[in-house]
């Protein structure tokens, strides 16, 4: 079985547009900014034998208030920059879907299509929805910090880092 290490997207690979200290994710190309540690962390994830999946939340879509094709451009320049196995996206706003962070649906759904064992298995965000969801999935989680001003995840991160490189660090030393 494979191993994965399970990715946010906005906020992880990417910075989030902030607005009265919560996260959003950008909404056309000229607000999307991947960080400049992220390839090279990503680069040493795969290196070890990682598969790098993203599992993004997208419920603007469905509330109209982002154009699907401006997701589908940010994700297509995602793609090119970074490593990237695959990326699945959940465009639902209801929070019942199986497919919506907390809920562990894209986790599976990528399990399934992988052969991907969980258990040697990590998935890195920045809020509390990630986090729950790798929790939910059976995951090893990594929180990365950004100090939101939300409430945390219901289950405690394995990990808390300051950024995607420091969170490929935690990944490596404890698949080590």
């Amino acid at each position: 079985m494979s191993k994965a290490v399970f990715l946010d997207r906005d906020g992880v690979l990417n910075e989030a547009v902030v607005r009265e200290g919560k996260p959003f994710a950008p909404n056309r190309l000229a607000d999307f900014h991947i960080y400049p540690e992220a390839a090279p962390a990503l680069a040493r994830l795969k290196a070890a034998g990682f598969l790098l999946i993203v599992v993004t939340n997208q419920p603007d879509v469905a509330r109209g208030e982002v154009k699907k094709e401006a997701v589908d451009e940010i994700n297509a320049t995602l793609r090119a920059a970074l490593p990237l196995d695959d990326l699945f996206v959940c465009w639902d706003d209801n929070k019942d879907s199986p497919c919506r962070k907390p809920n562990p649906g894209m986790v599976l759904d990528a399990a399934a299509k992988y052969g991907i064992d969980l258990s040697a298995s990590f998935l890195v965000g920045d809020r509390w929805r990630d986090i729950d969801c790798g929790a939910n999935a059976g995951v090893r989680t990594v929180l990365v910090d950004r100090h939101w001003q939300e409430r945390g995840p219901d289950h405690p991160p394995n990990f808390r880092v300051l950024g995607i490189a420091e969170a490929a660090d935690r990944i490596l030393e404890a698949s080590a």
